[in-house]
């Protein structure tokens, strides 16, 4: 579980996240939305610690990773599984050196068990085989399928993704949060996901938090979204639904 409590956070005296709380639950797919430049993402990064929140904390099962000496916060980072927007896959590296990265550099695993672990979480993705293939030979729903791997294949705890569905169709989006939620599931990782597509808060939304001019203004799970009684959050559901069934009749 990761807490996050009176989370303050501002840049050159303009405040882009002011007082906001949430719970994180373990084993839950767990969504942060909200309009582009919402804070949203900020939010995230304050919570794996890429940036500096100004006031508050960040509790990860009770450590408070804010405050966190470096031999803690290295401690709960090897804890942490990022997916990040675009993949962010080595052009250089083909998909079983993607993979294999963070045990690469996190651990002192013997080689044999680290190709071991790749095979498994490679596997679990479906992407058996892939291994030699570089990025630019596979498709992009592929690339968030690797990232996934990489992301989870050090056992991690936490799960992090931004926007995973960025420059996806709808069809491996829908693909692309199943994995998600049923790895989440499977492994009982705290899975957080910034997004701001509605089929993912509709689809896998177990705990939203939506946050709208610096403020939390809702939270809750996407069974009761449609009926929050939130105009900004009435205003943001409804305009995604309306962008959607535009594309669909273009």
């Amino acid at each position: 579980m990761i807490e996050v409590k009176n989370l303050v956070k501002s840049f050159e005296d303009k405040i882009i996240l002011d007082d906001v709380s949430g719970i994180f639950e373990q084993g839950k797919t767990n969504l942060i939305i909200g309009a582009s430049g919402s804070g949203k993402s900020v939010m995230l990064k304050n919570i794996v610690g890429l940036y500096q929140p100004d006031s508050g904390q960040v509790l990860y099962n009770g450590r408070n990773f804010v405050n966190a000496d470096r031999d803690k916060k290295t401690e709960i980072r090897r804890e942490i599984g990022m997916l990040f927007q675009g993949g962010a896959l080595f052009d250089s590296k083909n998909v079983e050196q993607n993979v294999k990265f963070p045990l690469d550099v996190l651990t002192d695993m013997p080689e044999d068990e680290k190709l071991d672990r790749v095979n498994f979480v490679l596997k679990r993705v479906k992407l058996e085989n892939t291994n030699k293939r570089m990025p630019s030979e596979i498709s992009g729903g592929m690339q968030k399928r690797v990232g996934i791997a990489r992301a989870i294949v050090n056992n991690s705890k936490y799960l992090f993704c931004d926007e995973p569905n960025s420059g996806l169709d709808p069809r491996t989006s829908i693909q692309i949060d199943q994995l998600l939620q049923e790895i989440t599931d499977e492994y009982k990782i705290t899975t957080i996901i910034v997004t701001h597509d509605m089929n993912s808060v509709m689809e896998i939304g177990e705990y939203i938090l939506f946050i709208s001019d610096k403020k939390k203004l809702w939270e809750g799970s996407n069974e009761d979204i449609m009926h929050s009684g939130v105009e900004a959050l009435d205003d943001f559901v409804f305009a995604n639904k309306m962008m959607r069934r535009f594309k669909g009749m273009s």
